[in-house]
């Protein structure tokens, strides 16, 4: 049994090191621009020019610079100086349910792995079967002990093995290999993606909250004009017509505080559902000053985005896996060879067992050839074949869209700094014209329809200038989303760029 044990593993050995059917995942080129199209110059980008504007914009009116192939730190939102937006993240981190379902997910593909290379080992199970038996007396009494009734102990082994001839079981690990660098790679996009949602929710209460305050001051400021009407009006200054416009001026700015209310208490739920808890528990206030615009911008090359963005790599997991199913379908359509061995003991008293004669086994091999199927093998890898095109056109896709995204957002950094510089500009001229409208309504100069002209421009620019500023952060939030977020500088996570870092060295549990 000893000598069949070791020859056995010995030819596993042999087989083992043979070659795999089916084609071997070649990783894909990075791509050859170096670009993120022609309008993105990776150079300086001034946002404010004037003191003035600059004061208005206040701290997200500032310049930021881009830098190619500057690193992104693993925990980027602390650029923006925030510590509640740090504790709020972190929470999230800890307590969301979708990223905790993600690292039982990858925990499930880790487990499959390893399920899947137990095909490299031969499969023992051991079994023992005490029967009570009688013999008819229509055939001659048990030999040896003359009687009718007799009890057999039988205690064996079964021992079986198919050695890995064409590499399908290779192949198969392979496949379920990739399958969880893949979920390993979706984990850390759910934990980007839970970063910047977050971040990002906590930049829109800003915005709504400081919509909110700019349109309670127009109103407050319209409740007084509206009062200052009606006393003029009654000293025969004013006409109706004059008060009823500034009347309708006002509810139309009070019907628009009901829908901020409703957002920004909409958002509170939504930051709330992000880091775990209920809605009727009290979240962090935020406003825009409390955020500092990153003046440094970390750019990363094309040829380096693909190993930092997870949605990238997981892609190409998922290509990797799609090839070696190839090869298992492959191989299931060549022959096999199946070795088994049954050793034991059958014995009428467990005593006997130890005593010498009462050993039996059997060695037996087989070869199989699927001869038909119905054409099942077959379409089995055609539609392999098929899977493997997909996964390849799939990863074509998550790249442009990728690339995409990264041109979208330099874009939208260059061309949003403008607009802010824009706004900003103009929201200081409308400032300054109501302050003038004011002294002169004050003294009849103007009449009402130019006061609420003025009003309403002053409105519009200072919210216009709120959102500007609002674009700025969502934009530099897009920016370190859209280039991978730095999850290969985690304590936890192995470098991608690292010459020694293998998928297989642990799994990286993304935690603050």
């Amino acid at each position: 049994m000893r000598q069949f044990l070791l020859a056995g593993c010995s030819f596993g050995l042999v087989v083992l090191a043979g070659c795999a059917v089916g084609p071997d995942f070649k990783k894909p080129a990075a791509p050859a621009s170096g670009l993120y199209g022609q309008g993105n110059k990776l150079s300086r980008t001034q946002a404010v020019t004037g003191k003035a504007e600059q004061d208005a914009a206040g701290q997200q009116g500032g310049a930021q610079v881009f830098h190619v192939g500057q690193d992104i730190p693993a925990q980027w939102w602390t650029l923006f100086r925030s510590p509640a937006l740090d504790q709020l993240v972190r929470k999230a981190l800890a307590n969301n349910p979708s990223l905790e379902s993600a690292r039982n997910a990858l925990s499930a593909a880790q487990e499959n792995r390893l399920a899947q290379q137990s095909a490299y080992y031969p499969s023992i199970s051991g079994s023992f079967n005490p029967t009570r038996n009688k013999t008819s007396r229509t055939y001659s009494p048990v030999p040896n002990s003359n009687q009718w009734l007799y009890t057999v102990h039988t205690a064996q082994l079964n021992i079986s093995y198919v050695p890995d001839l064409w590499g399908g079981v290779r192949r198969g690990v392979e496949s379920a290999t990739a399958l969880r660098d893949a979920q390993r790679d979706q984990l850390r996009a759910v934990q980007l993606t839970l970063t910047a949602s977050v971040v990002q929710a906590a930049i829109d209460y800003a915005t709504l909250k400081e919509q909110l305050d700019t349109t309670q001051s127009l109103v407050e400021l319209q409740r007084n004009l509206l009062d200052s009407a009606r006393k003029q009006e009654k000293a025969g200054e004013f006409s109706q017509n004059d008060v009823a416009l500034q009347h309708t001026a006002l509810a139309q700015n009070e019907a628009t505080l009901a829908p901020l209310q409703k957002q920004l208490e909409q958002q509170k739920h939504l930051i709330a559902a992000l880091v775990g808890d209920t809605p009727d528990v009290p979240q962090p206030e935020f406003s825009l000053k409390d955020f500092t615009l990153p003046a440094d911008l970390p750019v990363s090359v094309p040829a380096r985005l693909i190993e930092q963005r997870p949605d990238i790599r997981t892609a190409q997991a998922n290509w990797h896996a799609a090839c070696a199913q190839v090869g298992v379908a492959v191989a299931n359509r060549l022959p096999n060879i199946q070795l088994g061995a049954t050793p034991g003991y059958a014995a009428a008293s467990i005593a006997q067992m130890a005593a010498p004669g009462y050993g039996q086994w059997t060695i037996a091999a087989m070869i199989t050839q699927p001869l038909f199927d119905g054409g099942l093998l077959r379409h089995q890898e055609n539609a392999a074949r098929a899977a493997y095109d997909q996964a390849a056109s799939d990863y074509r896709s998550t790249l442009l869209s990728a690339l995409q995204d990264v041109a979208d957002t330099f874009t939208a950094l260059r061309l949003d700094a403008t607009t802010l510089a824009d706004n900003a500009e103009a929201a200081t001229a409308a400032g300054d014209s109501l302050r003038i409208a004011l002294a002169q309504y004050k003294y009849g100069a103007i009449s009402q329809i130019v006061m609420l002209a003025a009003q309403q421009a002053h409105l519009q620019t200072e919210l216009a200038l709120a959102q500007s500023r609002a674009d700025r952060l969502a934009d530099t939030v897009a920016l370190f989303q859209a280039l991978g977020g730095g999850w290969w500088n985690s304590k936890e996570s192995e470098a991608p760029h690292n010459p020694s870092w293998h998928p297989d060295k642990g799994l990286a549990v993304l935690l603050p």
